[in-house]
């Protein structure tokens, strides 16, 4: 009974999306998270399905459902091994990048051609993006695929290491057939997020082995009966820092490991990209501050990306109270209090929070040093 309310909306929305009323009525919901130093934020999602694999949509509607959502980029990856409606679409695993592309140029979305090796643990799934004839990856021997794939300068990732689907109690694991990959430049980079799942070792090896973070759908359904897009809630999405908006830009971003993955509120990278994207995102009403004993100043911080961040102070100093607890909400501006006692000693004080909804590892936050000049006198 699902699979035919899923198809008869999935045909409900190709209508939608392909009729004259969804160009003069649909509105796309940007995404406020700022470019950082040198390079353009682009918002991605480099792993999903349509019907040519066992998605349950037409090619085009993933990308109309990409620009109604904000992204700027997207990889439709159908299984090559797996085809459940072989009987009424012909396999050819080129042709879903064939349908979506015209319509991702009338849309500024770029469309990656890309397909998804679908094998048993070990190795598991891998996405192939940025290949140029998915045909050639349907081979008997995994490494093959992946060997003809990169042949064609596909960029490599492990999907969903943790899915049970493969590991039953939902814990990943790093086996020989993985360390082949890795010494034979068949992995670029891994999923920490498929999804709603996050994997904690797959954060640990994406750091340990200079792989790149991953966070995408694995969408099969159409996206808003997975997501909850009416109490706003955001599709996982990869955030990657390109040199400009082309399809080499973001390949050659994603081979230098410029990624961060959004989960819901929460940023999970390396601090070298989470900083600078928290830097880029707020400021302060002052740059320097002066205090006397017993007096107190209301910092402004102003968060004009649509993303919160979390502050816990670590700020320990004699005689200076300062906000322990933070949020600053997206598009807006929230308060830092500063307070000195009779005890405060003179000098210059240094605001330091952790910002918890950044992860640079697993339970590990980065500390931030705000740029304002506190002096008590």
């Amino acid at each position: 009974m699902q699979t035919i309310k899923t198809l008869i909306l999935s045909s409900l929305l190709l209508i939608v999306f392909t009729s004259p009323a969804f160009a003069q009525g649909s509105q796309r919901k940007e995404i406020k998270i700022p470019d950082i130093p040198g390079y353009k934020t682009l918002k991605c999602d480099f792993h999903m399905h349509t019907v040519f694999s066992d998605g349950n949509v037409w090619p085009t509607v993933r990308v109309y459902e990409a620009w109604l959502d904000g992204l700027d980029a997207i990889a439709i990856t159908d299984h090559i091994e797996y085809q459940p409606h072989s009987k009424d679409i012909p396999s050819n695993f080129n042709r879903a990048h064939e349908l979506a592309s015209p319509v991702g140029d009338n849309l500024d979305i770029i469309v990656i051609k890309g397909s998804e090796v679908t094998r048993k643990m070990p190795p598991g799934h891998l996405n192939a993006i940025f290949i140029k004839d998915a045909n050639s990856l349907k081979t008997d021997d995994w490494r093959d695929a992946l060997k003809a794939a990169k042949v064609q300068g596909a960029f490599i990732f492990w999907n969903h290491p943790n899915w049970k689907g493969q590991q039953k109690d939902g814990i990943a694991r790093w086996y020989d057939e993985h360390s082949y990959l890795l010494e034979n430049g068949l992995i670029n980079g891994i999923e920490v997020l498929n999804g709603y799942e996050y994997s904690p070792e797959a954060q640990r090896w994406c750091l340990e082995h200079n792989l790149t973070f991953m966070g995408n759908t694995d969408v099969h359904d159409p996206i808003r009966m997975e997501y909850n897009f009416i109490n706003n809630e955001r599709r996982a999405m990869t955030l990657v820092f390109a040199k400009e908006k082309s399809e080499a830009a973001v390949k050659e971003a994603l081979f230098a490991g410029r990624t961060v993955v959004l989960f819901k509120d929460t940023l999970i990278g390396k601090e070298d990209f989470l900083l600078p994207l928290f830097e880029a995102s707020v400021k302060y009403n002052r740059d320097k501050i002066v205090l006397k004993k017993k007096e107190a100043f209301n910092l402004q911080v102003t968060n004009s990306s649509d993303v919160p961040f979390v502050l816990a102070s670590q700020n320990e100093k004699e005689g200076i109270s300062i906000t322990q607890n933070v949020t600053l909400l997206p598009r807006s501006t929230g308060i830092i209090k500063i307070s000195t006692s009779e005890k405060a000693f003179p000098g210059e004080v240094e605001l330091r929070f952790k910002v918890i909804n950044l992860w640079t590892s697993p339970g590990a936050h980065p500390v931030v040093i705000i740029p304002v000049k506190v002096k008590v006198e």
